[in-house]
């Protein structure tokens, strides 16, 4: 039979293929069709002779053709069919489908979506043929039946599309089904069915699959709808981020985990490949990116953001169009999240409001922790990041061409966090990828080379850490640090030495980079440059400090402190030991020779040969020995010759220029420090063997030396010196400058030695009183110095000399003065004190209490660590009996203690006679309590009863001293916003401001609350009124912050088309917080209005603010305008604000203007007229100081009155009501009071011209009076 139907069909006219395809029974022809498809025969001449014989023309072969469809389809999924005649038999299908009329297309199209719905698809292959049908479809003119009603072809295929995606789909067929849609000409509604079908498919899915079905949806997006597939994209993936990461950091071990954590990146990986590839060739899908996370900036970014779209967006900078606006974007969020971070940690009020986040910087290093999956189109991205981070935040320059440079750690400034982040994405990025290593290190090198007159210590502090990590990996870079090198004899000395320091642990890996740098070295030593020479000093220095000695000490007999790299390179070098000691004296004789150099670089020498002798303990004898032939060249050797020190030899005279030659006191200093190190080091370990008498020779030498020199300068009188009152120390002179430069090695070297005996009195007395001489030769000095200073006015009363007492002896000094500083202060009342003998300037309680204070701050500043101990080292209960216990004593308990000791102090002193208080005395008390409550826990009852102590201290004591009640205040405001909001406690004090000032309206008596005895005439204003309109523009920040936030999350939800009615429901507690906050500052303001405040800076400040708080209530409004059509109108308390604040601020800001104003009119015209012109100019510019704000505060109220019309016509609740129509403010010239004006000024002006000779000269002022 199928030869008959194939010979039939090969002749020209089809009409007896028709007829015999007539004859044939129904099953006949998809049996015959079955049989010779699954015997691998050629079905497709036999399936064209079908379709030739049956044409769509008539409604037999239009049937025929129907079934010989659905028998194809039923075959090609039964997997039966070899892959070739599967895939012909489906081409010959995709041909022939247009032929078919509207309703078969219909019924065709059914079938397909009911296989689809109900699962009894097997192989899938035949869903290649429902685009061809769709299409096919759309393009029919005639009206179809479909259902009950009546469609067009286009109408048809909309609503197949719809049936379709709202059925079930079989995850197998979900790619395949997707795929096909980019077959199929589909409108923009169409294309978001199919998108929001395909992105509900994820969660069903296994994750391998995802990468393929979401290549799919971004062809797809091409024809609409990008913004919904990157939304659900980033946000399936940012979801599953988050659930993973839950998973791995619970406490309860979990069974399984849902995704291991290599796959789910790679398949992250792969996904922004695809996205980015697709961006390639679809700009306006990067744009549409950018456009959504920029959006979700607006509120909270880290909302918005997450380790997937942070990874998706700097591999998108690989685009260079796109480049720029993502790193800016990245950038931004970063800084927003630190300040957001910085905000919510000053303030109770926000943190019970806001629950914690994850910020942008943890999702930063995330993305870099993962791209460890070979994420390396994420590596470009993060490096630029980081560097744009260092060089737009690091530390920058300031006027003086000092630098601000703070610790990261100590700082909470959002700024220094950002640059500390940009470090850690690129030593962790250096970390985990090679390829990327030499780029950082090159970059990094080229600004510190480059960026001499910048500072870079940030970029130093990253090259260290780098360095640090690898040295051994970083070999392969070396010629990069080779080329730095060459520039050190042009850097800053400061940028050498942290440059060499940074470096230095591949000098001892790489003989080549040592010899090189050696080479450029000794270039500098040379230089005619100051700077090159002292930084080749100061890397010589480093060298021998750093390559050891064989026999020298290990480093925890010097305390050494090297890194766990540098340790593991020392364990190669150990054959290098002797090698090191002929590579030490070559340079030790380099050294030598800057001996003869200037005194800046025989200072640096003195100043680094006692870290060199720790480090490298066999260069003892070499050091020693140098410095001891120094010293003998100033060094008077007769026993009874007084001074013992030639100080002539350490002035160099050329002509009229007089300098210092030799640094004596340093090199003084340098053998002390020297000397006692090699006492207590080497000497003991040396007890028991036989050394060369020599060796030894120099220390007792020495000792013998500078115990002659302690002897004969206790005997020494200034004048021995010529250094006594009657001398010249005027700087204009060149003996003046002489005694000047005498003077300070005199005062350095009475300092040496008093270190000096210190160090060998064992707390002798004997030693003692030569300190004590000693201390006195150095105060006659300072005292002579001070006073000539203080007559001639010269440049010196400015500048201090460096102390040269080491840091072990004013440690060991405090060690031994500090409990005696604390028992004394908290043992003895001052008062008890000051009835007996009393030194001449502050009292030695005073004293007491001053280095407590800056023992405290310095530890809170410096040793934040080491505080629990510092408080444990305080306590002087019996240590051994206690030490278990000790260990569970928290820091707010051990705090509370000192505190409360204080507290007793300042209470004493509070309580004492109004003559008998010291004002220093309180203030460096409230400092104490000030540094000590910032130790306390928040949460703890510690805090709580510090807060009410200092809050009934504020009741109960009136001094009018402004400096006190200023530190109380401060002392008081800084604990309450660590507790809760700090508005009430600001209302009451404007209550009591307003009761001792009194009123701007002179009739009315204002009742005096007295809520806080501490406000009283002399403080209200300005200490007060200032201290508490800075903390209600905190509180509007606060609140403006909000109100921001709240705008976000609105315009995020109407965007991503989330149920309206459930969005203003989880913001409720945030929106009330806000009004009671703006509720109670406007009841604040409204005090404050009303107080006839003295003109300056309250006055200025207090109209400033009132902007502010306009400003904040327009932006509170302009919210409610964005949700009221969704919420069903505004809030009742929301009302009650608007009443509120037409009543009881807006008339009072008015009459506060016109009270300021003519404040400024009587200035002018009363008693300033006979005053001096200078009084007079003055005077205006403080009234143009204090009347500019009034027009921004006009503005603000009537921005603040045109947006509550705008949302009284939203809500159709009339907010107007309350409103009193705004002051008419036009500018009608008076020409009466003009006419006055002018003929005041005119007579004015003709007195002054009689007066002076230059009558002309005084015209201009007057003009320019007039203007005004």
């Amino acid at each position: 039979m199928d030869q008959k139907i194939l010979s039939l069909a090969a002749e020209k006219t089809a009409d007896k293929l028709q007829e015999f395809l007539q004859t044939l029974r129904e099953g006949d022809l998809t049996n015959l069709l079955q049989n010779q498809a699954v015997k691998g025969k050629v079905a497709g001449a036999l399936l064209r002779a079908i379709f030739k014989g049956s044409p769509c023309s008539g409604e037999a072969g239009t049937l025929r053709r129907r079934k010989i469809y659905t028998c194809c389809i039923q075959l090609v999924e039964s997997g039966d069919l070899q892959k070739e005649i599967a895939s012909e038999i489906i081409g010959l299908l995709m041909l022939e489908a247009h032929h078919f009329p509207g309703p078969l297309l219909v019924e065709l199209a059914n079938e397909f979506i009911s296989a689809v719905r109900e699962g009894s698809l097997v192989n899938g292959k035949s869903l290649e043929l429902l685009p061809i049908i769709l299409t096919a479809l759309a393009t029919k003119k005639e009206n179809l039946a479909y259902g009950k009603g009546v469609l067009s072809g286009e109408e048809c295929k909309k609503q197949l599309i719809n049936t379709l995606c709202s059925g079930r789909w079989d995850q197998q067929y979900v790619i395949q089904l997707t795929s096909m849609f980019k077959d199929v000409p589909l409108t923009a509604e169409e294309v978001e069915f199919v998108v929001e079908k395909a992105l509900s498919m994820f969660s069903k899915m296994n994750l391998q699959e995802i990468p393929p079905l979401v290549y799919q949806l971004l062809v797809l997006s091409s024809k609409g709808s990008r913004k919904s597939v990157l939304e659900g994209i980033i946000a399936f993936f940012s979801a599953l981020d988050k659930q993973h990461n839950e998973e791995q950091s619970g406490d309860e071990l979990l069974d399984v985990i849902t995704v291991p954590s290599g796959e789910l990146r790679h398949v992250e990986g792969t996904i922004i490949l695809h996205i980015v590839f697709a961006i390639k060739l679809d700009y306006e899908l990067g744009r549409e990116l950018v456009k959504h996370l920029k959006v979700g900036q607006q509120g909270d970014s880290s909302n918005n953001l997450s380790p997937f779209s942070i990874a998706l967006l700097l591999s998108v900078t690989r685009i260079q169009r796109f480049q720029d606006q993502v790193l800016d974007l990245l950038k931004t969020s970063v800084v927003k999240s630190f300040k957001d971070l910085q905000l919510l940690q000053g303030s109770k009020f926000l943190q019970n409001l806001v629950p914690h986040r994850s910020y942008v910087s943890t999702m930063i290093l995330e993305v870099v922790k993962n791209s460890v999956h070979s994420w390396d189109h994420v590596t470009q991205g993060l490096v630029e990041l980081g560097f744009i981070l260092m060089d737009s935040y690091g530390p920058k320059k300031v006027l003086d061409g000092k630098t601000i440079e703070t610790s990261p750690s100590l700082s909470r400034m959002p700024n220094q966090h950002a640059c500390k982040l940009g470090a850690n994405i690129l030593l962790e990025t250096f970390k985990i990828h090679e390829m990327i290593r030499q780029e950082i290190l090159e970059q990094v090198l080229n600004r510190v080379v480059t960026r001499a007159s910048s500072p870079i210590s940030h970029f130093l502090d990253l090259l260290s850490n780098i360095v640090m990590y690898a040295p051994l990996v970083l070999q392969s870079c070396s010629s990069k640090v080779t080329e730095a090198f060459d520039y050190l004899s042009f850097l800053p000395l400061q940028t050498v030495q942290r440059l060499l320091k940074a470096v230095q642990p591949l000098l001892k890996v790489s003989m080549s980079m040592r010899d090189s740098l050696i080479l450029v070295l000794r270039k500098a030593m040379f230089a005619n440059q100051l700077d090159a020479r002292k930084s080749a000093v100061a890397g010589f220095l480093l060298l021998l400090k750093n390559f050891k000695v064989l026999g020298s000490l290990s480093s925890s007999q010097c305390s050494q402190s090297l890194s766990v790299s540098q340790v593991h390179v020392d364990v190669h070098s150990h054959y290098n030991s002797v090698a090191n000691e002929t590579f030490c004296l070559e340079i030790m004789d380099s050294l030598r020779r800057c001996l003869s150099q200037q005194a800046d670089v025989r200072l640096m020498l003195y100043e680094g040969f006692y870290d060199v002798l720790r480090r490298n303990s066999q260069l003892a004898n070499s050091v020693m020995q140098t410095l001891l032939s120094q010293l003998k060249q100033f060094y008077e050797p007769k026993p009874d010759l007084l001074p013992p020190l030639k100080l002539e030899a350490c002035i160099l005279t050329q002509g009229d220029k007089i300098s210092l030659q030799e640094p004596l006191d340093y090199l003084l200093c340098c053998i002390q420090h020297c000397l006692a190190w090699y006492k207590n080091t080497v000497i003991p370990l040396q007890q028991g063997e036989e050394e060369e008498e020599e060796e030894e020779a120099f220390y007792e030498d020495l000792d013998d030396i500078l115990e002659s020199i302690t002897n004969r300068m206790i005997k020494s009188e200034l004048e021995d010196f010529e250094l006594d009152k009657s001398a010249d120390f005027s700087q204009s002179t060149s003996i003046g400058i002489k005694n000047n430069i005498c003077a300070f090695l005199v005062m350095g070297v009475c300092e040496v030695l008093i270190e000096y005996n210190f160090s060998i009195s064992s707390f002798s007395k004997n030693r003692f009183e030569d300190i004590l001489s000693l201390f006195m030769c150095y105060k006659k000095l300072s005292d002579i110095l001070n006073e000539k200073a203080g007559k001639g006015k010269t440049k010196m009363a400015n500048r201090t000399n460096d102390s040269l007492l080491s840091m072990k002896f004013v440690s060991s000094l405090l060690t031994a003065l500090f409990r005696v500083l604390l028992w004394r202060y908290t043992s003895i009342p001052t008062s008890v004190e000051e009835s007996g003998k009393k030194e001449k300037g502050k009292s030695i309680s005073l004293l007491c209490l001053e280095g407590l204070q800056k023992i405290f701050s310095a530890v809170q500043q410096f040793y934040q660590p080491k505080i629990q101990q510092f408080l444990r080292a305080l306590d002087v209960t019996d240590k051994e009996g206690e030490e278990r216990e000790d260990a569970d004593i928290s820091v707010t308990q051990r705090t509370a203690f000192q505190i409360r000791q204080f507290q007793r102090s300042l209470l004493n002193l509070l309580s004492s006679q109004e003559e008998d208080f010291n004002s220093k005395e309180a203030l460096l008390l409230v400092t104490v309590l000030t540094s000590l409550s910032k130790l306390l826990e928040p949460s703890s009852p510690q805090f709580v009863q510090m807060l009410s102590w200092t809050s009934k201290i504020c009741k109960e004591n009136s001094w009018e001293d402004a400096l006190f009640c200023k530190s109380l205040m401060n002392l008081l405001f800084s604990l309450h916003v660590s507790y809760k909001s700090p508005v009430i406690l600001l209302r009451d004090l404007s209550q009591d401001i307003h009761g001792h000032l009194g009123d701007i309206d002179q009739d009315v008596e204002v009742e005096k609350t007295n809520h806080f005895a501490m406000v009283n005439l002399r403080t209200a204003a300005p200490t007060v009124c200032l201290l508490v309109l800075s903390q209600a523009e905190k509180v509007l920040e606060e609140v403006d912050w909000l109100i921001t936030k709240l705008k976000g999350q609105v315009s995020q939800e109407t965007l991503s088309k989330e149920a309206s009615s459930q969005a203003t429901i989880p913001n409720q507690p945030v929106e009330k917080a806000i009004i009671m906050q703006l509720g109670t500052l406007l009841t604040f303001f409204h005090e404050l209005v009303q107080t006839a405040l003295p003109s300056g800076s309250c006055v200025d400040t207090l109209l400033k603010d009132l902007c502010k708080m306009y400003t904040t209530l327009t932006a509170l409004v302009r919210y409610y305008l964005q949700v009221c059509q969704s919420s069903g109108g505004i809030p009742k308390n929301m009302e009650k604000l608007v009443k509120l604040s037409g009543s009881h601020l807006t008339p009072l800001c008015y009459s506060f203007i016109s009270y300021v104003q003519n404040k400024s009119k009587s200035l002018n015209y009363t008693g300033e007229k006979k005053e001096k012109p200078a009084a007079v100019a003055t005077a205006m510019a403080r009234v143009l100081r204090e009347t500019k704000p009034i027009p921004n505060l006009i503005f603000a109220i009537e921005q603040y009155e045109k947006f509550l019309i705008h949302l009284s016509k939203k809500s159709k609740v009339n907010l107007m009501q309350h409103m009193k129509l705004s002051t008419s403010r036009d500018f009608k010239i008076k020409g009466n009071i003009l006419d006055m004006v002018l003929r005041e000024d005119g007579e004015d002006e003709n007195e002054e011209g009689t007066a002076s000779d230059h009558g002309g000269q005084n015209k201009e002022p007057a003009k320019k009076k007039r203007k005004k």
